[in-house]
């Protein structure tokens, strides 16, 4: 009962992240619209999400503790600001259809990684829907009509392929190494103030710098609905993180690119092609087989 009460909550959780992962596409097309710079608008919305996250772990008396500085530094560089700055390198070089396929990725690698770091054999059936999602993902990105870019030399390719590698790290790390009794709404502030730091950084050395900061300034609008949206996220990202493990958690990618296309049909007024939404359909089905693997696999 415990077991199944613990899914139970790991998916309603994933679901929540996918609806705001999926809700900032249309802002960060919008904002990217309206000029504003790619390192600047992350920092930003990071900084924001981080102060909400601050002030709920606060006011929760959970305050994060400087005791855990390294496991902050490592998630923050490792999960969020290391992919982020490779995509920013990539997507002009090989195009965002590719770039995208990297985070499908991520997936595959988080179990492969969880398991040889656990030296286990992972179930049959948490692969199966892994796989099942993975391949929803690539007919959705087959889909989109993205074009490639210009330069798909081998170097960038493989610069592309560190994206899952990190993120699947991050997805594993983070919870091989748990702190002991902390709350995740502390870690996910602690960790996010880091990285808000650590792209602060990356935006002057990116030659983005104060124009790029007042840019985001000029869509308050888009802006304030980004840092809810994120702050949202990551709030659920943790905990999803704590009941659900690496290896669901990973799956938080292909729930985006679902809910993505319903923003960006009801939002943005794109259409897509029926093959794309049956994608759409393969990705559910591929989450509802590793949720029931993982519920079947957890002791109650």
């Amino acid at each position: 009962m415990i077991a199944n009460a613990r899914m139970r909550e790991a998916a309603l959780l994933l679901l929540g992240c996918g609806i705001c992962l999926g809700a900032t596409l249309p802002l960060q097309k919008l904002a990217a619209a309206a000029g504003v710079q790619p390192a600047s608008w992350v920092f930003v919305s990071t900084l924001g999400a981080s102060i909400l996250l601050t002030i709920g772990a606060v006011a929760r008396g959970r305050a994060p503790s400087p005791r855990h500085r390294v496991y902050y530094l490592i998630a923050a560089l490792v999960s969020f600001v290391i992919p982020n700055l490779i995509i920013y390198v990539v997507i002009p070089k090989i195009g965002a259809g590719l770039a995208g396929m990297m985070f499908a990725l991520s997936p595959i690698l988080t179990l492969t990684v969880a398991s040889i770091v656990a030296r286990r054999v992972p179930p049959l059936l948490g692969v199966v829907g892994i796989v099942v999602g993975l391949a929803g993902v690539l007919v959705i990105i087959a889909f989109r009509g993205d074009g490639a870019g210009s330069d798909t030399s081998l170097r960038w390719v493989l610069l592309a392929l560190c994206i899952p590698v990190c993120l699947a790290s991050g997805n594993v790390y983070r919870s091989h190494n748990w702190p002991a009794g902390a709350d995740s709404l502390s870690l996910a502030s602690a960790i996010n103030i880091v990285a808000a730091a650590l792209l602060l950084t990356a935006v002057f050395a990116s030659g983005e710098g104060v124009q790029g900061l007042t840019g985001v300034l000029g869509v308050p609008g888009l802006i304030i609905a980004q840092i809810i949206a994120t702050g949202a996220n990551l709030a659920m990202f943790f905990r999803l993180q704590q009941v659900g493990g690496p290896v669901y958690l990973s799956q938080i990618g292909y729930a985006a690119a679902a809910v993505g296309l319903v923003a960006g049909t009801l939002i943005l007024g794109e259409t897509y092609a029926p093959a794309t939404w049956a994608g759409a359909v393969v990705v559910v089905v591929g989450v509802a087989l590793v949720t029931y693997a993982q519920a079947r696999a957890t002791p109650s």
